[in-house]
């Protein structure tokens, strides 16, 4: 690594370890609305979390930023459970403040076009307490998943920076609706 990148990475990297998290939305509370630009299988869309309610669930998954490792191997796990997911009729959407020509390279890459990933502006991540540094510092997401009902309601949040459970604890909320 070059020697002048060290300094600030580190130093960001010990914030990042110090920062106290953001508590997250809790379980009953209504959720924020949403609407913003996304991608699946590269092509742009329109996400509207209100919409995307009329059908069903919805499984919001911040996470810190595209083609990191953590973020692409949970972004593959949702892929590889989409089916699952969609036999419980829920929509899956992943959130970055990445920017939309990222999002759309990794909507084919990580997400293997099975599923959508949008922006996450300012407004969204103070909305969801999902800023991984205080004041929004670095316009970086934290990992919080969010289970949200057709009725707007939170039903499950898991807030943890290891993807490993996310996966499996949202299906599980997701699955736990079925016929609510």
């Amino acid at each position: 690594m070059n020697r002048t990148l060290i300094a600030p990475v580190a130093a960001l990297s010990a914030l990042v370890a110090t920062a106290p998290a953001m508590a997250a939305l809790p379980v009953g509370a209504p959720a924020p609305q949403i609407v913003t630009q996304g991608a699946i299988a590269g092509k742009t869309f329109t996400f509207d979390l209100q919409k995307a309610l009329k059908k069903g669930p919805v499984v919001l998954y911040f996470f810190p930023k595209a083609f990191t490792q953590g973020c692409t191997l949970e972004t593959k796990a949702f892929a590889d459970a989409s089916d699952k997911f969609a036999a419980a009729k829920a929509t899956i959407v992943g959130m970055s403040a990445d920017d939309l020509p990222t999002l759309q390279k990794f909507s084919t890459e990580a997400c293997r076009s099975k599923f959508g990933v949008a922006t996450a502006g300012s407004a969204v991540v103070s909305a969801y307490k999902v800023s991984l540094l205080p004041a929004g510092i670095g316009g970086m997401t934290n990992r919080t998943s969010y289970v949200i009902a057709r009725d707007g309601k939170i039903v499950m949040v898991h807030s943890e920076m290891d993807w490993r459970e996310h996966v499996a604890r949202t299906l599980a909320a997701v699955e736990a609706l079925k016929g609510k």
